[in-house]
């Protein structure tokens, strides 16, 4: 029970990497909000998770939208009246190169991708400083590291979270406020599908994913779920700032 007596917010928790991590934060005990665009979804999990005796809710958000974050802050404080962990999960992935994406397409990615975490932290950190503590988890990429071909805007989003995570570690360790990034490599979710079907669909890509990731197999979200509990527990106390590398060998040789 890692995170027994914390409040915990996860976007993009509805399904995929977000619904993994939303479940093994609750099994460790933790309180936890789902915000996210897919009600349905959302709503479904909630259910499942409080019939099942665990304390967590749903709460529909888009992430690129201010007032949608404030919303989601003030819903969280007046359910469980703190937050300790925030994981920033919510991410799209419309490939293209730069001669094939649309201005909308790219600010679209931008704004889920990285506006949505600056939105976070500006409305979530007060409420830390205010505790003296809190971890913040920032959901970046392999592609943080490394490019893709026809994967221009994702990837440009991804090298931005990794700078931002920094900033923020460094602006607000003195407070008692961990920020670092997850940096997964190829999960196999519904994320990496448009993706996917550039290279042949997703079983075309799986059956050659060890040309890429030298595991040789995709990851699943549970393992990186993992990641997560980690950097929400006490145990990575002394971290900030950092990317953890969880991508199945994929920049070893960068």
């Amino acid at each position: 029970m890692r995170l027994e007596g914390k409040v915990a917010i996860v976007t993009g928790g509805a399904r995929g990497i977000g619904e993994a991590i939303v479940r093994d934060f609750v099994a460790e005990g933790a309180s936890v909000v789902i915000a996210d665009l897919l009600e349905t979804e959302g709503n479904a999990l909630a259910t499942e998770l409080q019939e099942m005796g665990y304390d967590v809710y749903f709460h529909k958000t888009d992430v690129s939208s201010e007032d949608s974050i404030k919303a989601l802050r003030n819903f969280t404080l007046g359910t469980f009246s703190k937050l300790d962990v925030v994981c920033n999960n919510a991410a799209i992935n419309i490939p293209g190169a730069v001669t094939e994406l649309s201005e909308d397409t790219w600010t679209r990615t931008m704004d889920v991708n990285v506006k949505s975490q600056f939105l976070m932290g500006k409305h979530t950190v007060p409420l830390m400083q205010k505790q003296g503590k809190g971890s913040i988890i920032n959901m970046g990429s392999a592609n943080s590291f490394v490019a893709e071909p026809r994967l221009s805007a994702y990837v440009a989003s991804k090298g931005a979270i990794l700078m931002l995570t920094r900033a923020m570690a460094l602006d607000y360790a003195k407070d008692n406020i961990r920020v670092n990034c997850i940096c997964p490599g190829w999960v196999d979710t519904t994320l990496n599908d448009a993706h996917a079907e550039l290279y042949g669909g997703r079983d075309v890509v799986l059956q050659d994913l060890s040309s890429i990731q030298p595991i040789g197999r995709a990851i699943n979200p549970s393992e990186i779920a993992k990641v997560a509990t980690f950097l929400a527990s006490d145990d990575s106390s002394c971290m900030t700032g950092s990317p953890v590398i969880a991508d199945g060998g994929i920049t070893a040789g960068a």
